[in-house]
């Protein structure tokens, strides 16, 4: 059994880097999600959470030009406006590996996946993120009428002029997925390295059925969003009135049910059997699965952040794993 795990400005000597797919790019198993950033915490905060995690030698973050557009006052793109303020700064682009999307609707009514859409939108990205390269370009969502064709076309033009490093999809369906891998191989389009679904101890059945063995069988790496259920999994919601706790409180109400109980009693004992918290060990699951590369969590203080990033340094033996698969079944 490994202890209560590593805190932000500790590096862990030990860290197992793992690799996304058939890719290049290579790093420990937690990725920090970007969607908080010019939502519920502002630039200076952002840069706390950015620094503290680069500093306990972490480097993979995740965003989306559409972070943080259902803000008030808000257009879309703020999460990357930071992220490259940040980077500027701190002049570390080299050591950051940046995953960003495209495809969902920035206002316009509707998702596109159109060549001439992506190619554009990943200009925008570019120049607020102040690179010239996106290590993992990812369709966001799809749009069902565009070809899957057209799309990888225009992701081949991108990697051609090296504006984007690797792609990789989230939220496609199993058939657009397995489709588009197809068409890769046939055409010789760059290819789904990885793929980010939604996923945790309690939202399991749709990524464990249909996308998974996809995953598995191309060697596809696996970045999961809501890695924590919008928070249920740290076990600070327990009823209806912990709801106001925070903004996203309010996607909190369909966990609270008796399959939500169990799996908050199993990590209540989990946790106190590894002496770290309900989130660290939510991850920690997450982590000790086959298939997943890294969970992505995202944090608006340092001490959320502390709390996440001790996940990577704890083991969970076959009794505590069996335990959470069995809260959660």
């Amino acid at each position: 059994m490994t202890g209560s795990g590593l805190q932000a400005g500790e590096k862990n000597k030990f860290m197992e880097k793992r690799k996304l797919g058939k890719s290049d790019l290579e790093f420990a198993p937690l990725a920090l999600g970007g969607n908080v950033f010019g939502w519920t915490i502002d630039q200076a905060a952002s840069f706390k959470i950015l620094d503290a995690f680069a500093g306990a030698g972490f480097d993979f973050i995740d965003t989306a030009d559409v972070y943080s557009r259902w803000a008030p006052g808000n257009t879309g793109g703020e999460s990357e406006t930071i992220l490259g303020e940040w980077m500027k700064e701190r002049a570390n682009r080299d050591k950051i590996i940046i995953a960003t999307k495209v495809g969902a609707d920035m206002g316009l009514g509707h998702k596109d996946l159109t060549k001439k859409y992506i190619l554009k939108a990943a200009e925008d990205s570019l120049l607020r993120l102040q690179t010239d390269y996106i290590d993992l370009y990812q369709t966001h969502w799809d749009d069902d009428i565009t070809p899957v064709e057209e799309t990888l076309e225009a992701y081949a033009q991108l990697v051609k002029d090296g504006k984007v490093k690797w792609i990789g999809a989230s939220n496609l369906s199993p058939e657009r997925f397995k489709k588009s891998l197809g068409v890769s191989k046939k055409h010789g389009y760059p290819s789904y390295q990885s793929f980010q679904p939604l996923y945790n101890l309690y939202d399991r059945q749709d990524y464990e059925k249909e996308i998974e063995p996809i995953c598995l069988e191309n060697n596809i790496g696996v970045i999961t969003y809501y890695s924590l259920a919008s928070g249920f999994l740290t076990g600070k919601y327990r009823s209806e009135n912990d709801l106001d706790k925070s903004k996203r409180g309010g996607g909190i109400k369909k966990y609270l049910n008796e399959r939500g109980f169990r799996i908050l009693h199993a990590l209540d004992e989990v946790s106190k059997q590894y002496h770290t918290n309900q989130a660290a060990i939510a991850l920690a699951w997450a982590i000790s699965r086959k298939s997943i590369t890294a969970p992505i969590a995202s944090a608006t203080t340092v001490e959320q952040l502390n709390e996440l990033i001790k996940a990577t340094g704890i083991r969970l033996d076959e009794a505590a794993i069996d335990l959470l698969n069995k809260a959660s079944s």
